[in-house]
């Protein structure tokens, strides 16, 4: 049975526990971290979430009732400790607190513990499925508090920064309609009407649209939204945005507000100074240059376009592609020139997981030499052209890929990166911004066969594109914006369309007849035709945000209780299954398909 705290309280967090507390009595309260019996004397981590304190349970120092208790502490009791703060005879500087440690006089063991199906500890190498089965346990590991006091702390300078900037944050719904283009929705049938149901949002987008038609002007929001898709690493079903949506604003306004935002929520956050103006690229200068929308530009590796090179080469391979429209590119490993054949193969495979038939190389040795997969079939002066132009030095190894662009694109933007991982060529600790800007406005989908939206189907075209959504849809730019940090999107945006006849020449693009289009979006539309005014705004992934600020690989190192792959939690072992009666209630029957 556990005691209670009655008469007792906690005067200080663990981490306090310094010099300046030195003959002072205080009182501690926590968990048993680790315990040391070295006889007549008890030595106790005690740790709370500020961090851990020595407590020593010496006979001469405390009744002899208190120490018999001492004896029976084991990891992850919870108790409270009253005692006078010493200097400590071997001090540990590896410790906040290892300068001094607290004499108890009195112990209440408040909570025994049973033994913990694994240890309390940093940086843990226990399975993340039994970690996150008891996740209450896990979420005690002193790492994941700092994730979450971090995020905690994202927040409040997010929300301090936006309250200076004349944002009001407003709530709106979680039970909405659900609608066309996007992810899939969670749906959520009604039990007040039979036969329909709510969609979870998966942004507020259409709402934070219509405060601007209320004239709130400002509005932002932190907000739970969810998606219904396959899971990775910086993927949940459930996540967190930070939202904003400004009137009376083009493209500048929202990026000069938003990095202003980074700058101080960065420095609040974690001490680190962003130097503004963040840099930009346009969407097919990024392709081009990086083959990514959201490219890490810590280090360079840059694609280069030598299809006027190769085009009458005689290599078939090289000018097939660029007959069909396609184009070679290439990368240079600086380097890598000196790879054993085995690893440059496997950066070929590499490359053919992104879609590529295949991956040319050409490696050039420290004493000048060649090798390579394809030359044979090019003369010299090519062969001298392309090295000449993808700058290959002695000890580079090119990397090429011939095909339509889209896979030239994927192919070597991702070859780039995992050359980067193998040659250790950056750092968690190096932050780098880079907005993408003029994104496609319309993307083909060859299932549907016809053009979907990019982003989403209110974003504004670039005024002299607007034209072309009559005669050539697949050419019109958008008003859109990203804002990606070290190879990770973190945030996108776009201005809005509010003009009618826009909106309508935005629909026909996407195929929807005017019925259609009221049909998905009639509360919008008809809230568009009582005054509009411009405007746009942005939403921040929080989660991938904080997880890139707290150096970590997974955003579920940064959520408090996520979900794991196949968006189930192991602790509460939810979707579970409901009663016959809740389903006859929303009039559902169960037909799994097999």
């Amino acid at each position: 049975m556990g005691e209670t705290m009655l008469g007792l309280k906690r005067t200080h967090y663990c981490i306090k526990i310094k010099e300046n507390l030195i003959d002072e009595e205080v009182v501690v309260m926590g968990w048993v971290q680790k315990r040391r019996n070295l006889g007549s004397l008890i030595f106790i981590d005690l740790r709370d979430r500020s961090g851990i304190v020595q407590v020593v349970f010496d006979e001469k120092d405390i009744d002899e009732e208190g120490f018999k208790k001492a004896e029976t502490l084991r990891s992850e009791f919870v108790i409270a400790v009253k005692g006078i703060v010493r200097k400590r005879e071997s001090v540990n500087p590896n410790m906040e607190t290892g300068y001094v440690e607290i004499i108890a006089k009195e112990l209440r063991i408040l909570s025994e513990s049973e033994t913990p199906p694994f240890a309390i500890e940093e940086n843990s190498s226990v399975k993340e499925d039994l970690r996150l089965k008891y996740r209450y346990l896990d979420l005690r590991r002193p790492d994941l508090q700092r994730n979450l006091m971090l995020r905690h702390r994202v927040a409040q300078s997010v929300r301090n920064f936006l309250d200076n900037e004349g944002f009001l944050e407003i709530e709106t719904p979680m039970l909405a309609k659900s609608t066309p283009e996007g992810a899939r929705d969670y749906l959520v049938p009604s039990r007040v009407h039979p036969g329909s149901f709510y969609a979870l949002p998966q942004s507020p987008q259409t709402f934070k649209q219509l405060l601007m038609v209320s004239g709130f002007d400002r509005y932002f929001q932190i907000v739970k939204c969810f998606r219904d898709e396959d899971l990775r690493a910086d993927r949940q079903p459930e996540f967190t945005q930070i939202d904003m949506e400004l009137s009376f604003v083009e493209v500048d306004d929202v990026i000069d507000i938003n990095e202003r935002l980074l700058q101080k929520v960065f420095k609040d956050a974690i001490g680190i100074d962003i130097p503004l103006p963040i840099p930009r690229l346009t969407y097919q200068e990024a392709m081009d240059r990086f083959g990514s929308d959201k490219p890490d530009i810590r280090f360079g590796i840059e694609l280069q376009d030598i299809s006027d090179i190769v085009k009458n080469s005689g290599f078939r391979v090289f000018e097939e592609a660029i007959a069909n429209g396609g184009s070679v590119r290439g990368i240079n490993g600086k380097s890598c020139g000196n790879f054993s054949r085995k690893q440059i193969d496997s950066l070929v495979e590499v490359g053919k997981t992104y879609g590529a038939k295949g991956i040319a190389w050409l490696a050039i040795k420290e004493d000048g030499s060649i090798k390579s997969s394809f030359t044979k079939f090019l003369s010299e002066e090519i062969v001298n052209e392309i090295i000449k132009a993808m700058d290959g030095q002695p000890g580079d190894l090119l990397l090429f890929c011939a095909d339509k662009n889209s896979v030239v694109y994927d192919a070597l933007g991702n070859l780039r990166l995992e050359i980067a991982k193998r040659l250790e060529l950056t750092k968690k600790d190096d932050y780098s911004f880079v907005w993408i800007t003029e994104f496609p406005l319309l993307e083909w989908n060859e299932e549907e066969k016809r053009y979907v939206a990019k982003h989403h189907p209110f974003t504004m075209p670039m005024d002299e594109d607007i034209d072309l959504l009559d005669t050539d849809p697949g050419k019109v730019r958008a008003k859109a914006y990203d804002i990606c940090l070290n190879g990770v999107e973190i945030g996108g945006g776009s201005i809005r369309i509010h003009q009618q006849d826009v909106q309508e020449k935005m629909f026909n693009a996407l195929g929807f007849t005017k019925e259609e289009a009221y049909e998905n979006f009639g509360f919008l539309l008809n809230a568009f035709k009582y005054g509009v005014p411009p405007h746009g705004g942005l939403a921040y992934g929080l989660d991938r945000m904080v997880m890139i600020m707290a150096r970590e690989d997974s955003i579920r190192d940064v959520i408090a209780f996520p979900k794991v792959k196949d968006a189930s939690c192991p602790m509460t072992e939810a979707p579970g299954n409901v009663s016959e009666k809740q389903l006859d209630e929303l009039g559902l029957k169960i037909n799994i398909k097999k």
